[in-house]
């Protein structure tokens, strides 16, 4: 199989996330930028990314890099890239997306005119046709450029990987399942541990928890656009990548995973998103306010997704509510939290200072993930 380039954007904060996932898998880093993790590996290794990296957002191949300060060098370097390597005679492709930080091209609409142009011409000269029929698979193309630095890739993913598939109904303010997965990981909570999310909403936090501690890949219940590829990624490959998920699968732990809400209809879709993700019997959810939260359980975990109160009319239930959490989190001497928030006084209202702090990001809004770190459980 042949060597290929692949690129992952994610949340900025998880890179060191994201480069651990994809060294796990046995592949070899090439540069780790903001948000953006370019690493080797062959066509197999679309199927296993695509199937297994909880922190990243989708898996591009990375067709080229080059610096472009005008629209005349941006066509010419794209006329030179290979696209032929990937796209068929009858392939749909167009440029889904264009960005651009701090460069002289900033115009997206632009950017994607001029290099889907690039891409028409180099097609024309290689197939000898003057018109694309454009019948058949799609190849969605993803133009990223900062500093006059250009990176284009073809998007194997489709829809974002945190759209894992399981999570139909949800709360007004849903975390992630990328992000949810990353507090998980931030963590040293192990699968024999107690885990709890005392304001788990459409149950994100506890669902994601479940997938990891049953080793089950975060992709296995969805499609992806390269799984249409069999020209260039056989069928073969993304079968032999479904079979060693299904090998991989813990099938007999029994997790201890609990979700409380105040809101009983979330906690009905809470449920149900559980039971689509195949981990209902190994998460308890319960209609329980905050002020009742309480424990008799040691060395427990809690990782919780509070309101923010962005809105200036919430900000004193948001106060009241990070009070409540203060009094009924400090009664359990022996546990760890781990809370993630964009309220900048957190700390001041939970009344206590945690053990280490970590810059965050919840989609465009800068947060922070609040450690606090109990002892560790004697051993057995």
């Amino acid at each position: 199989m042949a060597k290929i380039l692949l690129t992952t954007p994610c949340l900025f904060g998880l890179e060191s996330l994201l480069k651990n996932e994809i060294k796990q898998l046995g592949y070899d880093i090439e540069s780790v930028e903001d948000g953006r993790i370019t690493y080797r590996t062959d066509e197999l290794g679309i199927c296993r990314s695509n199937l297994w990296l909880r922190t990243a957002e989708r898996v591009l191949v990375n067709m080229g890099a080059f610096e472009a300060k005008s629209f005349d060098a941006l066509f010419e370097n794209t006329k030179k890239i290979p696209w032929e390597k990937w796209i068929p005679k009858k392939g749909r492709f167009w440029v889904k997306k264009a960005s651009s930080i701090k460069s002289q091209l900033f115009s997206a609409s632009d950017i994607q005119s001029i290099v889907k142009k690039a891409i028409v011409e180099r097609l024309k000269s290689v197939y000898s046709l003057s018109w694309f029929e454009e019948s058949e698979e799609d190849y969605p193309i993803r133009v990223f450029i900062k500093k006059d630095q250009v990176s284009i890739g073809i998007d194997t993913t489709g829809d974002s990987l945190h759209r894992r598939g399981y999570r139909q109904l949800t709360s007004k303010a849903p975390l992630s399942e990328t992000l949810a997965a990353a507090l998980v990981q931030l963590t040293p909570w192990q699968k024999d541990r107690l885990l709890v999310d005392p304001l788990c909403g459409s149950g994100t936090i506890p669902i994601e928890a479940a997938l990891i501690g049953l080793k089950i890949a975060p992709g296995l219940n969805r499609s992806f656009t390269a799984m249409q590829w069999t020209k260039s990624i056989p069928k073969k490959l993304w079968n032999n990548a479904l079979e060693e998920a299904n090998d991989i699968r813990d099938r007999h732990s029994k997790l201890t995973i609990q979700g409380y809400d105040i809101d009983d209809s979330i906690l009905r879709a809470a449920r149900e998103n559980a039971k689509r993700a195949a981990v209902d019997e190994q998460i308890h959810f319960q209609q329980r306010s905050i002020q009742d939260f309480s424990s008799l359980k040691k060395y427990g975990f809690i990782i919780t997704n509070p309101p923010y109160g962005e809105r200036l009319e919430d900000k004193e239930s948001v106060i009241k509510l990070y009070q409540d959490m203060g009094r009924a989190f400090l009664n359990l001497d022996s546990w760890s939290y781990f809370i993630i928030t964009a309220f900048e006084d957190f700390e001041r209202y939970f009344g206590k200072k945690s053990s280490k702090k970590r810059k965050l990001y919840n989609g465009m809004m800068k947060a922070n993930l609040y450690q606090y770190y109990g002892p560790k459980p004697p051993r057995n």
